[in-house]
C-alpha cells in the first residue's frame, strides 16, 4: 500500500473517501464522519438520491428492474455509507415493507409465491436494519433468517422448498443483513448461526467445492463491484473482516487470489459488471477500480494482522 494509491483512493468519491479515512488510515472518527456526511450530497450518493420518486422508491419497483430498484437502490446506499438517520432512505425500507406479502414470517414481492425467498429478505432485513426503520416486523425477518439457517451452516434462498445445500449468494446476503440486525438491535441472538455460515464457507476454502476441491465458480476469482445478489472471494473475505473473524489458514488460497489479481502499480481493475439496468456507471471505462483497491487493500490489512 504506497502512499500514491492512497491519495488515490482519497481524491475518489466520498463514499470512498471516509472508508479509505477510517479502514486504511486509522483516522480519527471525527475525520472520517465527516467525509461521510457529505455522501448524502455530493457525487454519488446524491446523484442516486435524486432518482427517487414521490412515493419513495426508486426505478418504479421494490425488487425489480435490476438494478434500479428500491431494493438494488437502498443496497447501493448502505455500502456508500449513507448517513443511517437520512429520511430519504427510511422512506425507501418503509416502502420494502409497506409494498410487500407477508408470507412464513418474511416478504415476497411475487404473488405466486408461497414461502419467503430468503436471499431477498436478508436484502431487506439488510437495508431496513442499517437505516434504523422503526418497525418490530423487520425482527420477524432476522428470526426467520436465524430459524432457516441449514444444518451445515449457511442458507439456501428456497431452502424451506426442498434445496438442502447452502448457496454461497444467499449466504452472504444473509450474512450482511442479520449483521446490521445485530448492529441495530445490539444482539447477539445471531451469533450463532452467523458462526456456522463462515465456518462453512472457510471449509470450503471461500470458493471450492469441499468434496473435489475444485473451484465452485470460477467468475468468483473475479471481484465485482457492486456485487448485487452475488457472491465472489473478495465480497466473502471482506464480510469475514468485518465481522470481526479471525484470519483462518483456511482463507489462505483465497487471499492469494486476491494479491495475485493486483496489478503492477498496487490497484485492482474496475472488474466486470453484471449486466442490467443502472442509473449511472460509477467507474465508466476499462480503468483501475477505487471500489475494489480499496476493499482488497483493507482486506489485506485484516489478513496481515493475524
Amino acid at each position: 500500500m504506497t502512499d500514491t494509491v492512497i491519495d488515490w483512493l482519497c481524491a475518489g468519491d466520498p463514499a470512498i473517501r471516509w472508508q479509505t479515512e477510517r479502514d486504511l488510515l486509522n483516522a480519527p472518527e471525527s475525520t472520517w464522519s465527516s467525509s461521510r456526511r457529505a455522501v448524502g450530497s455530493v457525487g454519488w450518493g446524491k446523484r442516486i438520491l435524486e432518482c427517487q420518486d414521490r412515493s419513495g422508491t426508486w426505478g418504479g419497483g421494490l425488487y425489480s428492474p435490476k438494478w434500479t430498484s428500491t431494493t438494488y437502490t437502498l443496497i447501493l446506499l448502505t455500502r456508500f455509507g449513507l448517513a443511517t438517520d437520512d429520511q430519504r432512505a427510511k422512506n425507501g425500507c418503509a416502502q420494502l415493507l409497506e409494498g410487500a406479502t407477508w408470507v412464513g414470517g418474511g416478504v415476497s414481492y411475487w404473488k405466486t409465491h408461497t414461502y419467503p425467498e430468503l436471499c431477498v429478505n436478508a436484502m431487506v432485513l439488510g437495508v431496513c436494519s442499517y437505516f434504523a426503520l422503526d418497525d418490530e416486523r423487520i425482527d420477524d425477518i432476522a428470526r426467520m433468517l436465524v430459524d432457516a439457517s441449514l444444518e451445515g451452516g449457511g442458507w439456501n434462498c428456497r431452502d424451506r422448498h426442498g434445496d438442502t445445500h447452502p448457496s454461497f449468494h444467499t449466504t452472504i446476503s444473509v450474512l450482511e443483513g442479520l449483521a446490521h440486525w445485530s448492529a441495530l438491535r445490539s444482539s447477539a441472538e445471531a451469533m450463532p448461526a452467523m458462526a456456522d455460515a463462515h465456518e462453512m464457507l472457510l471449509d470450503h476454502g471461500m470458493y471450492r467445492s469441499h468434496r473435489t476441491g475444485e473451484v465452485i465458480d470460477p467468475t468468483w476469482e473475479e471481484a465485482h463491484f457492486p456485487p448485487r445478489w452475488h457472491y465472489d472471494i473478495l465480497r466473502g473475505l471482506d464480510d469475514m473482516r468485518a465481522a470481526g473473524v479471525k484470519p483462518d489458514p483456511r482463507a489462505r488460497d483465497a487471499v492469494d487470489v486476491v494479491l495475485r489479481a493486483r496489478k503492477p502499480d498496487g490497484r485492482w481493475s474496475k472488474g466486470s459488471q453484471y449486466g442490467g439496468e443502472v442509473f449511472f456507471p460509477l467507474e465508466p471505462g476499462r480503468v483501475r477500480g477505487r471500489w475494489n483497491t480499496l476493499r482488497a487493500l483493507r482486506v489485506l490489512r485484516w489478513w496481515d494482522e493475524r
